[in-house]
């Protein structure tokens, strides 16, 4: 199979993430209406959830038990390593430490569907588990990185531990995710086909739509990178490429193919920047969201969009010796 490593930069998904960058550079008006960018997101979580489930019906969940497992443990360890180089390098303080952990230890949905829509253009198989996967890896290292912040922090006044935990996994990313897989389990391709019009063909084009949403308010968050400073933007670029190649190794090993291995080393690589925001903002409030909006959404996103994708690819390639 022939590889172009520039086939992600080409895409109409990252053109359009680069066209909303440039509109806000030179100041255009161009803007979603209110309500348009919630509704694209819990587009792409459900049709992820549903596609995935319709092509779990039948399939063993031993066949995808490692390769879940070995997602947790990559979440807990990134959670667990980010925040201490980031506390002893960094010198940042715990609430910003723990926020920014949580991010880089949780994983994002429009990068896995940008990875999936990668593999696709190029024709490469996966696995149909893959978004139970995502589901799984979004929310241990939020909850990790809220008990690290109310562990290493004195007098705080924290909202309790167990309640936040249930909001978690009951907020709208998991339960689009796990809901939308669940029902097409139950009701199987044959079910998913009378949904196909609408969760299959145009998902790419919504996708598109999300990705200019996302270009438009990753520009107005540039500016922030002055006050982010040069360690967390370093930190934000290399971390994506550590953590990508130790997902796809652990997807090599777990057992996935290439195309398995190279989305769980994206995922790895990912920062989320909808689940992960939304929690801390409530649990960590005085953690700065400058910090975590833009390393996660201003530098990683793209830079996972544009150059992450194809080189974790290339890395899987290499270890299945294609």
């Amino acid at each position: 199979m022939d590889y172009n490593p520039l086939a992600s930069l080409l895409s109409p998904m990252t053109l359009a993430f680069l066209l909303g960058v440039a509109a806000t550079l030179v100041r255009s008006d161009l803007k979603f209406p209110d309500g348009v960018p919630m509704a694209l997101t819990i587009y792409l979580l459900f049709a992820i959830g549903l596609k995935g489930g319709a092509k779990l019906h039948g399939i063993d969940p031993a066949d995808f038990l490692v390769p879940m497992l070995a997602g947790i443990v990559l979440c807990v360890l990134i959670c667990l390593w980010t925040f201490g180089i980031l506390r002893r390098f960094g010198r940042f303080g715990v609430a910003d430490a723990a926020a920014l952990a949580g991010h880089f230890g949780s994983v994002s949905a429009a990068t896995f569907a940008a990875s999936l829509a990668f593999l696709d253009s190029l024709g490469v198989p996966f696995e149909p588990f893959l978004p139970a996967l995502l589901a799984v890896m979004e929310v241990p290292a939020i909850v990790l990185a809220i008990y690290l912040a109310h562990r290493q922090s004195e007098g705080n006044r924290q909202r309790p531990f167990l309640p936040l935990l249930g909001e978690l996994l009951t907020g709208k990313s998991v339960i689009l995710l796990l809901g939308g897989m669940a029902i097409g389990m139950a009701s199987g391709p044959q079910g998913f086909t009378q949904i196909a019009p609408l969760f299959d063909a145009p998902f790419r084009g919504f996708l598109t739509l999300f990705l200019l949403e996302a270009g438009l308010v990753t520009g107005r968050r540039l500016a922030d990178l002055r006050s982010a400073g040069w360690f967390l933007t370093v930190f934000s670029l290399a971390m994506p490429v550590l953590h990508g190649g130790l997902g796809v190794l652990a997807g090599y090993w777990s057992g996935l193919g290439m195309g398995g291995a190279t989305v769980l080393g994206t995922l790895a690589a990912s920062a989320s920047y909808i689940a992960a925001p939304a929690a801390m903002r409530v649990a960590l409030p005085q953690a700065n969201p400058s910090f975590y909006l833009t390393a996660a959404l201003a530098i990683t996103f793209p830079f996972n969009v544009a150059v992450g994708i194809p080189l974790y690819y290339a890395f899987s390639r290499s270890l299945f010796g294609v």
